[in-house]
């Protein structure tokens, strides 16, 4: 049985966060199989699943294409791997970006998923919160949900799946092998947005 490798794209933001969550995924499931930083065109062709983390947007947009990672993560996810993007990384994988003071911002983005995303939509730093989510996806049990400086999914395409709201914002996402939240799930104990990435990757390259 081939074992599944998960990549987070470690550029900038919450990288060891997002590695620590993937690995206590994998042995909550019982999985074999590891997890590495994904910082050249190398790692990107070494991994099943990537996850783009919080952080940055345009920094993270901007060392992505230097490193000339940008367009190997989007042929990969055009060719079905699954990919996870929280808060920047949601905004990243958005094929149109905007921001309620500077309005659109033009940023390189994978703009692989067929959304409008606000950027800095809930507030500034200081305007952080948790709440408890209802993610059908994952279970009945509600997910404690934690937003820093975190953007708002305004429109969807026809594709795309709103698979949790606050209120009447839709703060996460699905369109076939990518998941997108505006909260960080890394920041929890609560490993099954980390686990819904890995059951697409077993299941994708049927490991």
């Amino acid at each position: 049985m081939k074992k599944p490798v998960i990549g987070v794209l470690a550029l900038q933001g919450a990288i060891e966060e997002h590695i620590a969550a993937a690995k206590l995924a994998l042995k909550e499931m019982g999985i074999e199989g590891s997890v590495q930083q994904v910082k050249t065109v190398e790692d990107v062709d070494a991994v099943q699943g990537l996850i783009i983390p919080g952080g940055e947007s345009t920094v993270i947009g901007r060392l992505s294409i230097i490193s000339r990672t940008l367009q190997v993560i989007k042929q990969r996810i055009y060719d079905g791997m699954p990919v996870l993007g929280t808060c920047a990384g949601l905004v990243l994988l958005a094929k149109k970006v905007y921001d309620r003071v500077l309005g659109e911002t033009r940023q390189p983005t994978l703009g692989v998923m067929d959304i409008v995303v606000e950027r800095n939509a809930f507030g500034r730093q200081r305007e952080s919160f948790e709440v408890e989510l209802d993610i059908p996806i994952i279970g009945e049990k509600k997910f404690k949900a934690v937003f820093i400086r975190a953007p708002a999914i305004r429109e969807i395409g026809p594709q795309v799946k709103a698979i949790a709201k606050l209120s009447n914002i839709i703060v996460a996402v699905q369109q076939q092998n990518m998941i997108g939240t505006a909260f960080h799930p890394e920041l929890t104990e609560d490993t099954r947005i980390h686990q819904l990435l890995i059951n697409m990757v077993m299941n994708t390259y049927n490991l």
